[in-house]
């Protein structure tokens, strides 16, 4: 058998290129659920959220979900936790974000104006529920297909 020393120094260095970029990637991804304070939050589809998943202010990393359950009335309860350097007002919103079609779900908090802030273990009451793609899909299908003479009525 002929081994050729060419072939195992490309070995090599595909393995070194491969480690040096798992490394930039684990660095620059945040991998662990935030500590802070807990929040709950109910919607009526929890569209894709997974435990672990980002909650996110202005595109910002402000907490974590960290976990999903049915109630009694079959509403999905969602626990979050926030950093505890971040005070988030008595009518923030709350909606499911993804990042494009396939992206990663994610809870968008929209801080609101009150002074009053949430307190641990409290509830987001305002919220906007998930859409997905079939339904913005069936909305667009039902204004385009919709008689113009309804819509003046």
């Amino acid at each position: 058998m002929n081994k050729r020393p060419i072939e195992t120094l490309m070995g090599l260095f595909v393995i070194g290129v491969t480690a040096v970029f798992l490394i930039f990637a684990h660095s620059k991804i945040e991998f662990k659920i935030v500590e802070g304070y807990p929040l709950t939050v109910q919607f009526q589809k929890a569209g894709g959220l997974e435990n672990g998943s980002d909650v996110r202010i202005s595109g910002i990393k402000v907490g974590s979900v960290t976990s999903r359950k049915l109630d009694d009335n079959y509403m999905a309860v969602v626990d979050l936790t926030i950093k505890k350097d971040v005070k988030l007002p008595v009518d923030t919103v709350a909606a499911i974000g993804g990042d494009g079609i396939m992206g990663d779900k994610f809870i968008n908090l929209i801080p609101g104006k009150s002074k009053d802030v949430l307190k641990a273990g409290d509830q987001i009451t305002k919220v906007k529920d998930f859409k997905s793609l079939e339904d913005s899909v069936s909305e667009i299908i039902f204004l385009a297909t919709k008689d113009p003479k309804e819509a003046m009525k």
